[in-house]
């Protein structure tokens, strides 16, 4: 009887916590949604007005020959960026990564260095709250840090070395380095798997813009196979 209790009571917590990240997913996708369209109009407000209210429009075909430039040039990030970087995120953490930017260089690695320090797995529900919570942490402190850097963001510049400047490039690189180390120690074959897939890509004369999607499909493809290979022969 006991025994019975106890796991309708498990039942019970289980039923009780779907319920409340349900609920905290649909507010995460209206506040979402809300606040990206809004960052939308607001973004689009000015050149419309220096369009059709200032009479500046430059025309049609520049403004499409542009779109298409850029488009060529960084329009994999559309597709690839929201689909790698969920499972860290998760629904809540895309929202505000995505509103705010920045994602690979302070969004993602901090989602990623709070949930390592707290032990939890990407993708779980611990996961996502930990990622939301440091997201919003960062956020705050980014905002306060460039509120100083933009009144006095040419002063620091002009004081820092210019040996120290030429780093700057590499700064992104390895933040992604250190994801990778991060994630590798708790399956280093795929880090082994991750690292030889980016080699090979970038050796293999192919256009820069199809080399990030071809490394992530990759990748995961070939992990996927090896665990299932893996659940195959344990069930031999």
């Amino acid at each position: 009887m006991a025994m019975s209790e106890s796991v309708l009571v498990d039942k019970k917590i289980e039923l009780t916590g779907n319920y409340e990240m349900n609920t905290f997913h649909q507010k995460s996708h209206f506040w979402g949604r809300l606040t990206i369209w809004t960052v939308l109009a607001l973004t689009m407000a000015f050149p419309l007005y220096l369009s059709f209210v200032l009479g500046f429009h430059p025309g049609w075909s520049p403004i499409i020959a542009g779109y298409l430039t850029y488009a060529a040039m960084i329009g994999k990030a559309w597709i690839i960026e929201p689909i790698s970087y969920y499972p860290t995120l998760g629904i809540s953490g895309t929202y505000q990564a995505f509103l705010t930017g920045n994602i690979s260089n302070m969004c993602l690695p901090v989602a990623a260095a709070a949930q390592n320090y707290l032990g939890v797995q990407p993708g779980t529900k611990k996961g996502e709250i930990t990622a939301a919570l440091a997201i919003a942490a960062a956020s705050l402190t980014n905002m306060t840090i460039l509120f100083i850097i933009i009144f006095s963001g040419s002063y620091l510049l002009s004081v820092i070395p210019e040996s120290v400047q030429k780093v700057f490039p590499f700064i992104i690189p390895a933040i992604f380095g250190g994801i990778l180390a991060q994630f590798a120690i708790k399956k280093p074959i795929y880090g082994v798997i991750a690292l030889a897939v980016g080699l090979a890509i970038n050796l293999v004369p192919i256009p820069l813009f199809l080399k990030g999607l071809l490394c992530i499909i990759l990748t995961v493809a070939i992990c996927y196979y090896m665990e299932k290979f893996k659940l195959r022969k344990a069930g031999a």
